[in-house]
């Protein structure tokens, strides 16, 4: 849920107007938008890329991943592998763009771990994945935006872990 949003559900909670306390995180929210929403096009510009260089990390640490009996063994279970590092980017622009990690958490996360538990996919294989993801994402931005996107990619790791 976005700042604007708990904000607003506070205030109505307590049958009241927004406070000045309350408005100048809101000011800075807004102001910070624009910023969010280049990072978040960037982000969406490069996911190819992204996914591929980390795929290829992933599959370089991990050959075990790829091997015979491996969870991305052959074409289309390595294609899948890969969707799901871009269905994880995906979060986390709407993450940025939200301002918070509400996204990762409710869409990404909840029953992640069981439904990968249940498939036989090494959840330590998929947070290698986002790793990657990271380390190519960041290498590609100024320090100030690599720093404000890793923290996406670090919720989402702390949360499969």
């Amino acid at each position: 849920m976005s700042l604007i949003v708990k904000s607003i559900l506070n205030a109505d909670a307590d049958a009241r107007y927004l406070n000045p306390g309350e408005l100048e995180p809101i000011k800075s929210f807004v102001k910070s938008g624009e910023r969010r929403l280049r990072l978040v096009q960037s982000l969406t510009e490069n996911r190819d890329r992204i996914v591929k260089q980390a795929g290829n990390q992933l599959f370089q640490k991990r050959p075990d991943i790829v091997s015979p009996g491996g969870n991305a063994y052959g074409q289309e279970m390595t294609a899948t592998c890969l969707r799901d590092m871009d269905y994880y980017l995906r979060l986390i622009t709407y993450s940025i763009v939200a301002g918070d990690s509400t996204p990762i958490q409710e869409i990404g996360v909840i029953g992640a771990r069981e439904m990968y538990r249940s498939l036989g996919t090494p959840i330590e294989g998929v947070v290698e994945g986002i790793r990657g993801m990271k380390n190519a994402t960041i290498s590609m931005m100024s320090a100030e935006d690599s720093q404000e996107v890793s923290g996406y990619f670090d919720y989402l790791i702390a949360s499969l872990q």
